[in-house]
């Protein structure tokens, strides 16, 4: 595969050749725990699948080309890779985080590592100087999200990666909501990249997985160590169906934003509605680094309710093509009430900090037809005077 292939080749070829046994145009789920070897210390690459599987390494190998980095790693869920990222600290470390950040990820820094002498500071990482003022002699780490789950917020990560140079500690960018095709971290000075790609990725909510993606080899070397040591992979046939969502992320990821554009400037126009958080509306705050920083503004809509929480809950009951799940970035819309679901982990005053409020609904956009989802919405919104 040339390097300069775009993005769309890249997705359906890297990684995917036929197969060389049978001619298989796709890849082949590759069921097996341990591979026969030709004698002892001679093998084909596979000794057993703990370590390596070939249908694991098609998706790694494709995942890597399309984050612009070198070496991939898949994990059996989201919170896995983040989990495997953190396993590159140790007791007495210290790492700075945005203060918006998906719940799990705050539960993990908050009541998991601390038990492992691994300390975090949460800043309002939209400000540069916050963060660089937060950073201690032990800091080894900063760990940014953008857009941010759920307010979707902007951090400049080219800054991110000019502070993290200066101070010679690694940047990690979880870059779920952006997707590859939208953002790529490593261009802009991040060491590693994870995904949940259970999202977009995956596409299709039919499979778990998480995914970290590295340019450097001594990074990428003890990320597969530790990952072996402690067994967190996804089986070949999870691989599988993630590698089939890649083949289509872009044709997705085109019309998620194009429906989210559609409906968060539906939503600014509707009385029920008191506040609109879309990176693509020119009143966005971060609309400006958005435009730079990314090549669309993505597919997750987030608004609060004038009516608080009694319309939040109105609206999660009262819609038809949006289900209500704790999920985000499948083909399906899906509607989510961060304060009982994705951040239910977090403090009530962590969460009114974040600006999540009780009245706070997050739209996952779909690519039904968005005259349809548009709609929906209305009918719904209409029952939360009722």
């Amino acid at each position: 595969m040339a390097d300069d292939a775009r993005f769309e080749t890249r997705a359906i070829h890297v990684g995917q050749a036929p197969d060389e046994a049978t001619g298989a145009t796709i890849v082949p789920v590759y069921q097996t725990t341990t591979f026969t070897q030709q004698a002892i210390g001679k093998h084909r690459g596979f000794e057993y699948s703990r370590g390596a599987n070939p249908t694991r390494q098609a998706l790694e190998q494709a995942l890597a080309s399309l984050e612009g980095g070198r070496f991939g790693l898949s994990y059996g869920s989201g919170m896995a890779a983040i989990h495997g990222v953190m396993t590159l600290l140790r007791a007495g470390d210290h790492v700075v985080v945005c203060d918006d950040l998906y719940g799990g990820s705050y539960r993990l820094f908050t009541t998991i590592m601390p038990g492992f002498d691994v300390r975090f500071s949460f800043v309002d990482a939209t400000r540069p100087e916050e963060i660089e003022n937060a950073i201690q002699p032990n800091t080894k780490m900063l760990w940014m999200e953008s857009p941010t789950n759920p307010m979707l917020r902007l951090i400049d990560l080219a800054s991110c990666g000019d502070i993290a140079k200066r101070h010679g500690v690694q940047l990690v960018v979880d870059n779920t909501f952006a997707t590859p095709y939208l953002q790529n971290p490593l261009e802009l000075g991040a060491h590693i990249v994870v995904h949940s790609t259970t999202k977009y990725i995956g596409g299709h909510s039919d499979v778990i997985g998480g995914a970290a993606v590295v340019d450097d080899e001594e990074t990428a070397n003890r990320l597969q160590f530790n990952r072996n040591a402690t067994g967190g992979i996804p089986g070949p046939w999870d691989a599988w169906l993630t590698l089939r969502g890649v083949k289509t992320l872009s044709v997705r990821m085109r019309e998620h934003c194009a429906n989210a554009t559609r409906i968060a400037e539906f939503l600014v126009e509707r009385p029920e509605v008191s506040r609109v958080h879309y990176p693509g509306l020119p009143g966005h705050p971060g609309h400006a680094l958005a435009a730079n920083q990314m090549r669309g503004f993505g597919g997750v809509v987030t608004l609060d309710l004038a009516g608080g929480a009694s319309a939040a809950h109105a609206l999660c009951g009262a819609t038809q093509h949006f289900s209500l799940t704790e999920g985000l970035g499948g083909v399906e819309s899906q509607i989510g009430y961060p304060w009982l679901m994705s951040h239910g982990a977090s403090p009530p005053e962590e969460k009114l900090s974040k600006g999540i409020t009780e009245g706070t609904v997050r739209l996952s956009v779909g690519i039904e037809h968005v005259d349809d989802l548009c709609a929906d919405l209305a009918q719904a919104l209409e029952r939360t005077d009722a």
